[in-house]
């Protein structure tokens, strides 16, 4: 058996001063809680003895108590697993709010130590409550003096600021968390009501005017504003299309219908589409013809090709505008390349994100944001990537990759899980 234990080395006054002004420096300057309860516990060695110290919280959710942290700083650490981490005291301390003192002889720990425990609780108070208990123990003796608990009440105490810091910083988080969440709320219906209403606006105001009876239309004024009317229902109808598809993309309850497809095929049939409603748009294609076949839904496919043609021909009005696809061991690529601004750095990382848009370009295109990030979770559904390259005033390209092998039927998200 060994003696009682014996702190190493003379201690001055001027030593704990020190260790006390660095453990509320540490309390002070430190964000990460595990690091700093690390660096207090330590620090804390250097100014009194202990073996081992462990933290119990509880927890308001499950109404159980459960340790929180612990660190083995004596003999035995490196039987963790073995020691004994004062629960009890912990649990008195917590439900007395006093600190406690706890002697046990329940036998050796570690070989060669006295068979009693010494166990220090004190209640851990955060923002005016006790949450938990703090516990330091000792193997084998002392009995902890009076100055080792007034020096561990202020440890405790410190370490409570730390926890009432760490419950700050989430809280903070969470605020911010709920601010942004009410800013991209209020951005999407400010966004939604101007799209919405701008089509309406246009149908509203053209059938009002034919239905005006003090005015006689020509047959092809009629058959003009007609053509309007036409075009912005269709805007709308895709602007609730977008909206519908976005939530279902979301939720994962968007069916992907897979089957075999001709993707030369569908890419021109997409291309002739677009240039269909754009007349003035310049298209070149270099697809090779014999692409192989691939699994996959031929409407959402070609959803995709739509809607990168038409942001091509809306961002880079008037440039030249190329498809292209190429084959890389079983995955295709194919790309939608512009001549037109381009983006800036920026940007490019969030633009398959959900409701984004360039603020340079909101002003003068009419968009919702929704394009792309439905794109990029129809490829995601593929088993597909989808990417951006971008340079101011060098264009775009907007590319996608799709497998090659023939997969079962998948409902979107499904890759993920």
């Amino acid at each position: 058996m060994t003696g009682p234990l014996v702190r190493p080395g003379p201690l001055t006054h001027g030593t704990e001063l020190n260790a006390v002004y660095a453990i509320a420096r540490i309390v002070a300057e430190t964000y990460d809680t595990e690091a700093g309860l690390d660096a207090v516990f330590r620090l804390s060695r250097t100014i009194f003895i202990f073996d081992v110290v462990s933290l119990f919280l509880h927890n308001k959710e499950t109404g159980e108590f459960e340790p929180a942290y612990a660190l083995a700083l004596g003999r035995g650490r490196s039987r963790e697993a073995d020691l004994e981490w004062g629960e009890p005291a912990a649990t008195e301390a917590y439900r007395s709010g006093q600190t406690i003192l706890r002697q046990e002889d329940a036998g050796p720990s570690v070989k060669g130590r006295e068979r009693r425990r010494d166990f220090l609780g004190l209640p851990m108070m955060v923002h005016g409550r006790c949450v938990g208990g703090l516990v330091f123990g000792r193997f084998g003796g002392p009995a902890y003096p009076p100055e080792h608990i007034r020096l561990a009440e202020f440890v405790a105490w410190h370490v409570g600021q730390l926890l009432e810091n760490r419950r700050m910083a989430r809280r903070i988080a969470s605020l911010e968390a709920q601010r942004e969440l009410t800013r991209m709320q209020d951005e999407f219906i400010s966004t939604i009501s101007h799209e919405l209403r701008t089509p309406l606006g246009m149908i509203k105001g053209y059938v009002t005017t034919l239905m005006r009876e003090d005015t006689h239309w020509d047959s092809e004024t009629r058959l003009e504003f007609l053509e309007i009317v036409d075009e912005e229902a269709d805007r709308l109808r895709e602007l609730i299309d977008n909206l519908l598809d976005s939530s279902r993309l979301e939720t994962g309850t968007l069916r992907m219908t897979l089957e075999p497809i001709e993707l030369s095929a569908l890419i021109r049939d997409s291309v002739s589409r677009t240039k269909s409603v754009y007349p003035e748009m310049d298209v070149e294609i270099d697809v090779p013809e014999d692409l192989p076949r691939l699994q996959a839904d031929p409407t959402r496919i070609a959803q995709v090709m739509d809607n990168l043609l038409s942001n091509a021909n809306k961002y880079a009005t008037g440039s030249p505008i190329a498809v292209r696809s190429v084959r890389y061991d079983n995955v295709i690529e194919i790309g939608v390349e512009d001549g037109g601004p381009g983006i800036s750095p920026e940007h490019v990382p969030h633009l398959f994100e959900r409701f984004y848009r360039v603020p340079e370009q909101t002003s003068n295109v009419r968009g919702t944001g929704l394009g792309l990030y439905i794109c990029r979770k129809i490829i995601e559904a593929h088993s597909g990537e989808i990417g951006i390259e971008s340079e101011e005033g060098e264009g775009t390209r907007i590319y996608f990759t799709l497998p090659v092998q023939v997969m079962e039927p998948i409902m979107e998200g499904e890759h993920e899980r």
